[in-house]
């Protein structure tokens, strides 16, 4: 009897899959231009480079490279004006740095619920949230799937709000054929470990806005203006600076990009069309104003119903043992006892506890053969899941 690795039986797959992140003699090379200009940290000319490309590569006028995605926010936010008190709508289905950079400014977050199709923050749900106090809209781009910026732009001029943009996991990924980052007043970035385009840790803010953009330039250098004396600082700020190896194995990452996009495209294709044929699985939905996904995470969506009523944490073991990279993905913000409560939001429960199974980047990256060792170990747990010790 052919059964999951889980309780006994051999898993679908004892290979690994791509190993993450990739690198060649191109990052060495680079690394080595850093290390000989003796120019490490602020001003080196690898951190200008790659600031002038990823702002062309994301279709912004500026970028500005930080030390993390959780620091790029945290200047994003005060580069833009909001002070404390003031309240920030956010999904309650994200990383726990889009809610606690916030709280680090004394802003006041307030959850949104998101759509269920996209798992991305419900616009219907933000608007009614909207108080006289609701200074910005923090949009998260999960798993690097934009989300409705056509509703969401339109609420935040309507109602005179800012807008940053959470693309920590949406690098490349296009709405309407625009790139995020530069859709809203300001985007955010992650380079750390599992990130499309990685250097270990980093992050960079984009914007269109010259005025922001030299805002966030000072607030991340300790204060200082773009041009003046080392020991003048003009406001408060903090020393979230990058250093020039960094900015070396971005700019080569950045290189091989495009190529890395295609090919997460095709897995993500490949394994839609294997998926869709299971009962119970269900890759999410398409929107045809999504003209680019970045693929951070390939995402889908888990029945219990069809599966015994197998919870999805049960599951989610399963399929690891079968040699499968997954996850369960994030619990709900509230969840957290230090930050701030919510009564549950329906949307966010359904996907946090019963639904979303995420796959990681990488695995999109393997060959047709190898992608097919993910449905095989799915049916082979379905077969048997009232087997399966809850």
């Amino acid at each position: 009897m052919d059964l999951p690795a889980i309780i006994g039986g051999e898993p679908a797959r004892r290979e690994p899959y791509p190993s993450w992140p990739i690198y060649d003699r191109r990052e060495e090379e680079l690394l080595l231009k850093a290390l000989r200009s003796c120019r490490w940290s602020v001003g080196g000319k690898l951190q200008e480079e790659f600031e002038k490309r990823f702002a062309e590569f994301q279709h912004a006028r500026y970028a500005l490279l930080c030390s993390s995605g959780t620091a790029a926010l945290k200047i994003a936010l005060k580069a833009m004006g909001l002070k404390p008190g003031d309240e920030v709508i956010i999904p309650a289905y994200t990383f726990i740095a889009t809610a606690t950079s916030a709280l680090d400014l004394g802003l006041k977050v307030v959850y949104a619920d998101i759509d269920p199709e996209s798992y991305t923050i419900s616009p219907d749900h933000v608007k009614s949230l909207i108080t006289e106090k609701t200074k910005a809209i923090i949009p998260v781009h999960i798993a690097g799937r934009p989300a409705d910026m056509d509703a969401l732009k339109e609420l935040a001029e309507e109602k005179s709000l800012m807008m940053l943009e959470d693309a920590a996991q949406a690098h490349g990924a296009e709405w309407r054929g625009r790139r995020v980052g530069a859709i809203g007043d300001a985007g955010i970035f992650s380079f750390y470990q599992s990130k499309n385009i990685t250097c270990g840790e980093g992050g960079a803010i984009t914007t269109n806005s010259e005025e922001i953009a030299d805002k966030v330039w000072s607030l991340r250098n300790v204060g200082r203006p773009r041009t003046g004396p080392w020991y003048e600082h003009r406001i408060y700020g903090w020393n979230y600076r990058i250093t020039e190896f960094q900015a070396a194995v971005l700019l080569a990452q950045l290189e091989k990009a495009p190529e890395l996009m295609r090919k997460r495209d095709e897995g993500a294709r490949i394994l839609d069309n294997l998926l869709e044929e299971i009962d119970g699985i269900s890759p999410l939905k398409k929107d045809k104003r999504v003209t680019r996904h970045a693929h951070h995470l390939y995402i889908f969506k888990y029945d219990p119903g069809s599966f015994s009523n197998l919870p999805k944490k049960r599951f989610v073991e399963a399929l690891q043992a079968e040699g499968i990279p997954c996850s369960a993905g994030y619990r709900p913000l509230y969840d957290y006892p230090f930050l701030p409560e919510s009564k549950p939001l329906p949307n966010v429960e359904k996907a946090s506890r019963q639904e979303a199974v995420w796959i990681p980047q990488y695995v999109l990256l393997a060959e047709k053969k190898d992608l097919e060792a993910i449905p095989e170990a799915i049916e082979k747990i379905k077969r048997h899941a009232d087997k399966i010790p809850r």
